[in-house]
């Protein structure tokens, strides 16, 4: 178990001060940290540690001086917390007295390990005697910090009722002990006197304070035994500076003569530690009863004490989970890395199907996820397979595109290794057709022969990686390289739904002034006189008329207005529903529902807008060939040994293409910060991609592999997630597991294929429009919680409007640009390449993908120390 120094505070919000002429840059606090070292490991895959705060009110001089003076300068201007001592300063101070300011706070952190459960009997003990005897509150309502705790008091101190302390006395002077209280004036202030907090890894901040819950204690003279209470929350309370999110309230109350052992810090300690768990913490909140809580208490216990005594593990790092996936030892050269990731993977094949019908919330996730999937991927498929067929001449339309989905996405959620990535067909695969298209147009050879071909040459060299253990190389991909490639993607995505509303305004909109000009030659040529009186000349005037509009389309500017609204729409809908989780509206599990099927609610509803309320205004459906698709091999022999070669030659860029993509979606999906447990297997995936497509190419269907930002978002379409506020007040996203199975992948692939039979209709009610703004939805999405995007727009930001990211404690701002400035020339390396107007650069996008592995590790630490290069980016 990890655990470190940190700043705690659990001071209260405003709702529980009568008034508070402070805000929270008015105070700093800096705590002296008693180090201790840890004895043990925690089991969970997120640093832990807790931290106990002791405050104290250490003088009160001449408070009944203060209520004379009622002038509004008077009042405290900054509070300054040290470690041991406070001063209020008064502003104007000299107008009242020159006196001492009234309070002295003592403020104390110790830093505490983790009960081990393994070894200290006590917490067992505690364990089953307070599991049984304590106080439970399961919804507790929303108050304030000091209603929260008088309400467990009340039920807590009933039985200490006697003939000499009534329960006033009891609630008044546990109170007392409790919070630390001071007033001036009209003015009241108070905290939680003695707390123990988590401290976990963030991927914002680093290490953050745990804001679901808090533990409070106190010891009372005259209380005849120790007591304790839990308190899940209805809904999340915001009760002040790290405490913006709290779920759970834990409260302690000891007798004052108690031995060490029995003392509150330990009885606290113990269901502390619990708490520690954010896993648990998640479970506990499913839980609807309180037996099945107690039970679930005692069981977390049992299986903290076995984690501890067998496996003693540490949190998950990153260099250790990029040795797992790429250091695996065998005695085989050939093969090895395959060899280890089906070793790693086998065991955990049928609990990929059980974890998809167990468990809390999951059939809703696997329903709502399926969903999203299927949206996700038969659209995108619809738009490609249409980007396709103007790019091919109809040799690659909608039809092949879908059946290659439902194949490849089948063969990959059954066999693949890591079953959250999601297959698919992508925009630079897209343009790497185009290419192949061109070139064999050129050179009069035969474009479907030429493409299979050259996926088979493709599919050969993505074996030789895979059997060879090149994915090892992807151990010196890091974040920064992913965070390029995923602003690319997201580029992409937005081009093209640009060109889409461009095209659509110019073939609609801007035809108007050209069709004035038409009307104005025909009317002049009408008012013309014929001297000669030839009619049969003028006679086919209306011939005429038409042949100054023949290839013209009619102007139709209703079209492209109701084509660009239902673009944005559809970004907006779909963006407010996927963010509904943040707003106050309805309650948690709506929200959380809408959230979850945010995409297809947002389709449906435009698509019927677009459809039904607008269905006086024509929208061009997609195009769609009706002939009966037939499998049948591509005919290769065809092909002339130079054409052969030049497959070859176009194979090796379109294999480095696969191999870095293919990779960064599996870095990202098996990122540490996913807390994934059934391990990765980047050269079984790299293999299998290579068999699908080599399978597909020989049908002359279109490739796949896996595609950002799809298979990110389909980890997070799976999770439970817990959220936190950081001290800019912004709110991050923590996830606490992931269900990790193959059943959402298959379904949503076999319901893909079923798709089929809607095709031309009612599929083609879906307007492109839509589709684009579908696109543009995945490309801001994607872009949450990119730490590139965020750097750039530090550079537009204020100074003083900075978030409180754990890189910006730890870089020199200049630092911090030039890495951002880095970047942003990779990416448009990227750029220049991929939307380049020249097929033959667009063959070098692939290299230059590759080359930004090198330009990570041996130019950017010329410029920029290694320290801070690391506090900015690391290996995923």
């Amino acid at each position: 178990m990890f655990s470190t120094h940190s700043e705690a505070n659990s001071e209260l919000g405003e709702d529980c001060n009568e008034a508070t002429p402070f805000t929270e840059s008015q105070y700093e606090t800096k705590s002296q940290h008693l180090s201790l070292s840890p004895n043990f490991l925690s089991h969970n895959t997120s640093h832990h540690s807790i931290v106990l705060e002791n405050l104290n009110n250490v003088t009160d001089r001449r408070t009944s001086n203060l209520s004379q003076f009622n002038n509004s300068d008077g009042y405290p201007d900054n509070i300054s917390m040290l470690s041991g001592v406070s001063g209020i300063g008064l502003r104007n101070l000299s107008l009242f007295y020159n006196s001492p300011p009234p309070y002295l706070v003592l403020s104390r952190l110790e830093k505490l390990p983790l009960k081990d459960f393994s070894s200290e009997v006590r917490a067992s003990l505690d364990i089953e005697k307070f599991v049984k005897e304590s106080v439970l509150f399961l919804e507790m309502p929303c108050l304030s910090m000091e209603e929260i705790i008088e309400r467990m008091l009340i039920n807590i101190l009933e039985c200490e009722i006697t003939d000499e302390i009534s329960l006033e006395m009891w609630i008044k002077e546990a109170k007392t002990k409790l919070f630390m209280h001071t007033s001036f004036l009209t003015y009241s202030y108070q905290r939680l006197a003695k707390t123990i907090k988590g401290i976990s890894i963030d991927d914002t901040e680093g290490l953050a304070m745990d804001q679901s819950w808090i533990t409070a204690m106190a010891t009372l003279p005259n209380l005849h035994k120790r007591h304790l209470a839990i308190a899940r929350l209805s809904t999340p309370a915001n009760l002040g500076r790290s405490n913006e999110n709290v779920h759970f309230i834990i409260l302690v109350l000891n007798p004052t003569k108690e031995k060490g052992t029995k003392s509150e810090i330990e009885l606290g300690r113990t269901f502390s530690t619990i708490m520690a768990d954010i896993d648990f913490r998640q479970q506990l909140l499913m839980i609807e009863n309180e037996q099945d809580f107690r039970s679930m208490l005692q069981f977390q216990a049992r299986q903290l004490a076995e984690t501890q005594k067998i496996l003693r593990k540490r949190s998950v790092k990153v260099d250790e989970v990029m040795d797992q996936a790429f250091s695996v030892k065998t005695k085989f050269w050939i093969g090895g890395g395959i060899v280890g990731d089906i070793k790693r993977r086998i065991p955990h094949y049928l609990s990929d199907y059980c974890d998809g019908f167990k468990g809390a919330n999951t059939i809703r996730k696997v329903f709502s996820t399926t969903s999203f999937l299927y949206f996700s991927c038969l659209l995108p498929s619809i738009a490609f397979g249409v980007l396709n067929g103007n790019n091919t001449d109809r040799k690659i339309d909608v039809k092949r595109v879908i059946i290659s989905q439902a194949i490849g996405g089948l063969v990959f959620g059954i066999l693949g290794g890591q079953p959250l990535i999601v297959m698919l067909t992508t925009a630079p695969l897209a343009l790497y057709t185009k290419i192949i298209f061109t070139i064999s147009t050129e050179y009069k050879i035969d474009f479907s022969a030429m493409f299979a071909c050259t996926g088979i040459f493709n599919a050969v060299y993505l074996m030789i990686y895979s059997l060879t253990d090149m994915c090892k190389l992807m151990k010196w991909s890091t974040k920064s390289t992913e965070e390029v490639f995923a602003f690319f993607v997201a580029i992409a995505f937005t081009v093209d739904a640009s060109k889409d509303v461009y095209k659509e305004f110019a073939q609609h909109y801007q035809c108007a002034e050209e069709n004035k000009v038409n009307n104005s030659i025909f009317k002049s040529l009408s008012n013309m006189s014929n001297p000669f009186q030839i009619t049969s000349t003028l006679s086919p005037m209306p011939d005429f008329h038409n042949s100054l509009h023949k290839g013209h389309s009619p102007c139709h500017r209703d079209v492209s207005v109701l084509y660009l609204l239902l673009t944005i729409g559809t970004v907006w809908l779909a963006g407010h529903l996927f963010n509904f989780t943040k707003t106050p509206y309805l309650n948690a599990r709506k929200r959380e529902l809408l959230a979850d099927f945010a995409l297809p609610l947002a389709i449906t509803i435009m698509s019927i807008i677009g459809a039904l309320l607008f269905r006086d205004i024509n929208l061009d459906p997609f195009y769609y060939d009706e002939k009966v698709f037939q499998f049948q091999p591509v005919n290769l022999p065809i092909l002339g040994w130079k054409a052969i070669l030049s497959c070859a030659a176009l194979g090796f860029p379109l294999s480095l293409l696969f191999f870095m993509d293919q990779n960064i979606a599996s870095s990202m999906v098996n990122s540490p910060s996913n807390k994934l447990k059934k391990g990765s297997t980047f050269h079984w995936d790299l293999f299998i991609v290579a068999l699908i497509n080599g399978f597909l190419s020989i049908f002359g269907l279109p490739w796949i592999h896996g595609a950002i930002p799809h298979s990110p978002l389909h980890v997070k379409a799976l999770s439970d997630i817990e959220e936190r506020i950081d001290i800019g007040h912004k709110v991050h996203q923590t996830i606490v597991r992931v269900r990790e199975t193959r059943v959402t992948s298959i379904l949503s692939n076999i319901f893909i294929a079923l798709s089929l039979f809607l095709l031309p209709k009612p599929l083609s009610y879906i307007p492109i429009a839509v589709l684009d703004g579908l696109f543009i939805h995945m490309a801001v999405t994607s872009l949450y919680n990119n730490q590139f995007c965020e750097r750039i727009t530090l550079l537009f930001t204020e100074q003083s409007a900075y978030p409180p990211s754990h890189y910006l404690r730890r870089v020199p701002q200049r630092k911090l640009h030039l890495f951002t400035f880095f970047q942003l020339i990779q990416l448009i390396m990227l750029s220049a390449l991929g939307f380049s107007p020249s097929p033959y650069m667009k063959m070098g996008f692939p290299i230059v993908l590759l080359l930004q592995i090198p330009i990570r590790h041996k130019i950017i630490p010329k410029f920029i120390d290694e320290i801070f290069i690391n506090a900015m980016d690391k290996s995923s």
